[in-house]
């Protein structure tokens, strides 16, 4: 996708609105379809992401903007790149030893070993500063992560490297083709890493995922090697990039507004409501790129043409005054609202649960520690993409 000067779109993808991209959202809406100079259709109300969101005549499969990043080095789309029917069957092999209802308690059981990995984290920070997205909120999901999959967690800065390089290319922007060379680089080293970690899973099976992936026999059969491949790159990323958002975004939250500090303190069990609210007011993906039309879709009074990109603005739905009473408040106490932040339909994020619970720990082991920190930067320093937004840094002076 490519954006004009002067695109309300193309301001949400400039780094100098990184820090802030509601009001941008909140002009956006005034037009819920509207179209780019490169034909891409954004999409930006509540009702009509949702609705779309449920539409079978949506693909996420051969985008026209944009080939999918395991194609250009030869591996075949991971489930979240593919329709029914090779999505269903896909994401059925890979939820049985992950969740209900094969594996109803995988998730659950993970939470003493949850408290304890971020007790250590909170133990390990130094006495007068802290930056609670390299100390706290990168390293939870990346420990929880390899340890499930049954990555060595020695390797992290290799991956983490590889990652970092590959998802430059993920904003919906046309990178420059140096990003280009080097994510393509980077993406065949990160799947030959984990092909090897597949290959000796295969041959001497352990109590992971990746094992239990490569092992079982059930009712859909095994995936391909090339399947599972590009399954364990998607988990590896997924399962951290977006929980790293999560939690930073929400201790920024309680940092600015200290009230809900003070009432999680006095009541932990709030921070149950609390991540939801979180996922509805700064979700930690912001939109949903490189879907496609499969026919002539009438929407909010546009016509989207079949073969058309189109990009899903979540956090502009998740704001929506039409859905929501006064959507940029926050607040947690506020009466049940579906919001976007995990997506819906048939692409609903695969590791919600996990994502949830990894959350609702850190935050009632951080609250402690936040009551007695305050912001050395804010705006803190974020990430450059758009899509994936989170601040970069966090740093606190522990006062």
């Amino acid at each position: 996708m490519t954006t004009t000067v002067g695109s309300i779109f193309g301001a949400v993808l400039d780094p100098v609105n990184r820090h802030n991209p509601y009001p941008l959202y909140t002009a956006m809406r005034r037009t819920p379809v509207s179209r780019e100079p490169d034909g891409t259709y954004i999409v930006s109300t509540f009702r009509e992401i949702s609705a779309l969101l449920h539409d079978p005549r949506i693909s996420s499969a051969n985008n026209p903007v944009r080939e999918d990043l395991p194609a250009q080095i030869g591996l075949p789309p991971s489930f979240l790149r593919l329709d029914p029917p090779d999505h269903d069957r896909l994401r059925r092999i890979a939820t049985r030893p992950f969740g209900p209802p094969h594996s109803p308690h995988r998730i659950d059981d993970l939470q003493p070993a949850l408290e304890g990995i971020v007790g250590r984290l909170l133990g390990d920070f130094p006495g007068a500063t802290a930056d609670l997205v390299d100390q706290f909120a990168y390293p939870l999901p990346v420990l929880v992560i390899t340890q499930l999959l049954g990555v060595p967690i020695e390797d992290e800065p290799r991956f983490r490297a590889w990652i970092d390089t590959a998802l430059q290319t993920i904003d919906p922007h046309r990178p420059r083709p140096d990003q280009v060379d080097a994510a393509h680089a980077a993406f065949r080293e990160l799947s030959d890493y984990l092909g090897d970690l597949v290959d000796r899973r295969a041959a001497e099976p352990g109590d992971d995922l990746l094992s239990a992936l490569a092992t079982d026999d059930g009712p859909d059969g095994r995936m391909t090697r090339e399947q599972l491949v590009s399954t364990a790159v998607l988990l590896l990323i997924a399962g951290h990039e977006t929980t790293v958002n999560l939690i930073a975004n929400s201790a920024l939250i309680l940092l600015r507004q200290p009230v809900w500090l003070e009432r999680l303190l006095d009541d932990p069990d709030l921070v149950v409501p609390f991540v939801e609210e979180v996922l509805r007011w700064d979700p930690p993906v912001q939109f949903l790129p490189w879907r496609t039309a499969l026919a002539d879709i009438e929407l909010a009074g546009t016509t989207i043409p079949k073969g058309a990109s189109i990009t899903l603005v979540l956090a502009a739905g998740n704001r929506d005054p039409q859905h929501v009473t006064d959507p940029d408040r926050f607040d947690p106490q506020r009466r049940p609202v579906q919001h976007l932040g995990f997506g819906d339909g048939i692409h609903y994020c695969f590791g919600a649960p996990l994502a949830r619970l990894e959350a609702q720990v850190a935050l009632r082991g951080l609250a402690p520690m936040l009551a007695n920190a305050r912001l050395l930067e804010d705006p803190p320093a974020y990430r450059i993409s758009a899509v994936l937004r989170g601040p970069r840094h966090l740093r606190v002076a522990l006062d």
